[in-house]
């Protein structure tokens, strides 16, 4: 009998929510606009449903399509809404110190971040690692962790809280999006169009739903190739709706509007 659908938390899990969720309470962030708060929380709710419950026990034991879902989940959805609902009084104290500073400078240019996301992502599917961390729970915990830091940081150069660390200029948000998709479009591809299965984990898994192994891994690359692309372009949709604003103010040539970061520098000091 499948136990997919038991509401089992994870400790660990639940300390890293109350941990993030303290601590933006401790520096302020419930004082920030409503909608900020609303994405703060929808974050965190997206982590705990996606790592508890039916959705983690289904990818932790029976389907590949699942953990990729998973996956979007954690990198597509979960950063951008953490970032737009940090406001810059909660990030700046976390940048204070001169190290650390240095590091945000470097690793939130674009290509840095790119790099940085994209490398994990591709390099994670290939078959022998996805087993490592599949068969052995430190190593999932570790690669989770590793997507949900660099996620973190590709959506950076986009959705930055801080003019200290700007983002990139909108028509460059964009095409920035755009060439991240390719990866991550041609890895799902290649997992959706391969004519064996390639996860032996998943392959003597029990049977959810009547999908054969071959059937869950497709559509778990289409997860990844198609769905993950059309939340990318709904992103880059967007953005090219509020560079259009900005435009017309003849202000988004020369940097993204201060407004843009949720509220005036001065006002968060």
């Amino acid at each position: 009998m499948s136990l997919w659908n038991k509401w089992d938390l994870h400790p660990s899990v639940l300390i890293g929510l109350a941990f993030l969720g303290g601590l933006y309470v401790y520096l302020g962030g419930l004082k920030s606009p409503r909608r900020q708060v609303a994405s703060f929380v929808g974050g965190l709710a997206v982590l705990f449903l996606a790592l508890n419950g039916p959705l983690h026990n289904l990818s932790d034991t029976y389907l590949f399509s699942a953990h990729m879902g998973q996956h979007l989940l954690l990198t597509l959805v979960f950063p951008p809404l953490l970032l737009y609902g940090t406001p810059a009084h909660v990030v700046r104290p976390l940048l204070r110190p001169r190290w650390v500073m240095a590091v945000a400078r470097v690793v939130r240019r674009p290509l840095a971040a790119a790099l940085l996301f994209t490398g994990p992502i591709v390099i994670w599917h290939a078959p022998a690692l996805y087993e490592a961390a599949l068969r052995h729970h430190n190593l999932h915990i570790v690669q989770h962790v590793v997507f949900l830091a660099t996620a973190v940081i590709m959506w950076w150069p986009v959705l930055s809280p801080v003019p200290e660390l700007p983002r990139v200029q909108h028509l460059l948000q964009m095409l920035y999006l755009f060439l991240l998709g390719i990866p991550m479009s041609i890895t799902g591809a290649l997992i959706t169009l391969s004519d064996s299965a390639l996860y032996p984990f998943y392959a003597a898994a029990p049977r959810v739903w009547r999908l054969d192994p071959l059937q869950d891994q497709q559509i778990g690359g289409l997860l990844m190739w198609v769905l993950g692309g059309f939340m990318l372009w709904g992103v880059m949709t967007v953005i090219w709706f509020r560079y259009s604003v900005w435009d017309a103010r003849a202000d988004a040539e020369a940097s993204v509007p201060e407004e843009a970061y949720g509220a005036r520098v001065s006002n968060d000091q």
